[in-house]
């Protein structure tokens, strides 16, 4: 067994994966998952750099992963970082942070394009797929805070694309009231449309026999569809729900207000301002698929592009 650390830094969030990987069956055996909203990507859609509160609150989880990986004897490391950090000016503060605090292990954070991020995810979600017997072609898409990315294959990545629409760059951009208001919603569907339209060109969405949707937006929103009392992400991992059920959820969430989202048993405080905005990017998603495709159900998946790091790296 190899025990590796794979740490995602997102546009909203940065996760840990610790995992022991059996270098036979390439199975990885969770040894610990955490994740923190730390918005490194907040304000970045509008400034064009990372606000100092936010380097730091980043910096400061960064240093405490890199603590768990040593004290839980983690042999390498692998540090990928996405959207936010591709778009700063000052994305150079942030790689010299994230390599003090894993000098240990020298690492240098990758600022990985939206293709190699697209491939990471696939590669960490079709294992638990194919296993399943859920058959593809699978269009994945992975909703994150700056940026989705859509990936069609079935045992290997066929076509990939990143576009630039994500839960905290919509909020930001658009749905700023609480709730938002129905100019706001249709305002934030053009820019959402667009960047389906983008997708769709280079992915093709005529064929694909499952969708599936990866990332924290997605898997609260299927919480919702779920009405868990609390996160059970064993409930959540490769459940199969009718495609009006996936849309009624994100529908509620996005017409909630801030205090109602608050209060749901399941949803993180980091993701209360920020989920309307994901669950309107999906519903939109969804819809088209149903349109294109006529995908009737969805599958959500809780392993994701920390699986594939971690997996890049055994």
């Amino acid at each position: 067994m190899t025990r590796v650390g794979a740490i995602d830094c997102g546009t909203n969030s940065i996760r840990l994966l610790i995992a022991d990987i059996d270098p036979h069956s390439r199975m990885l055996t969770d040894v610990m998952r955490c994740m923190e909203i730390v918005r490194l990507g907040h304000g970045v859609d509008k400034t064009g750099v990372i606000a100092p509160d936010a380097m730091a609150r980043t910096l400061a989880q960064a240093r405490e992963y890199a603590t768990l990986c040593t004290d839980l004897g983690v042999e390498r490391v692998r540090f990928v970082a996405t959207s936010a950090s591709r778009d700063a000016r000052n994305a150079h503060e942030f790689v010299h942070g994230v390599r003090e605090a894993f000098a240990a292990f020298g690492v240098t954070p990758e600022v990985v394009t939206g293709h190699e991020e697209a491939s990471l995810s696939f590669q960490g979600a079709t294992g638990d797929l194919r296993a399943s017997g859920v058959p593809g072609p699978y269009l994945m898409v992975d909703l994150g805070g700056g940026s989705t990315e859509f990936v069609r294959g079935t045992d290997e990545v066929e076509q990939a694309m990143s576009v630039n629409v994500g839960c905290v760059r919509m909020t930001e951009r658009h749905l700023r009231s609480d709730p938002p208001t129905s100019q706001q919603i249709a305002a934030a569907v053009v820019d959402i449309e667009a960047a389906i339209d983008q997708a769709a060109e280079v992915v093709g969405f005529q064929g694909v026999s499952t969708l599936v949707g990866l990332a924290g937006s997605i898997t609260t929103i299927t919480a919702q569809a779920l009405q868990l009392p609390e996160y059970q992400p064993e409930k959540i991992h490769l459940s199969m729900l009718p495609a009006a059920q996936i849309i009624g959820a994100c529908t509620s969430l996005l017409t909630m207000t801030r205090a109602q989202r608050a209060a749901l048993p399941f949803m993180h405080p980091g993701r209360v301002d920020v989920i309307g905005a994901g669950a309107l990017v999906w519903s939109t998603i969804v819809q088209r698929l149903q349109r294109v495709a006529g995908v009737a159900e969805v599958v959500t998946s809780e392993h994701d592009i920390l699986d594939g790091i971690a997996l890049s790296i055994g």
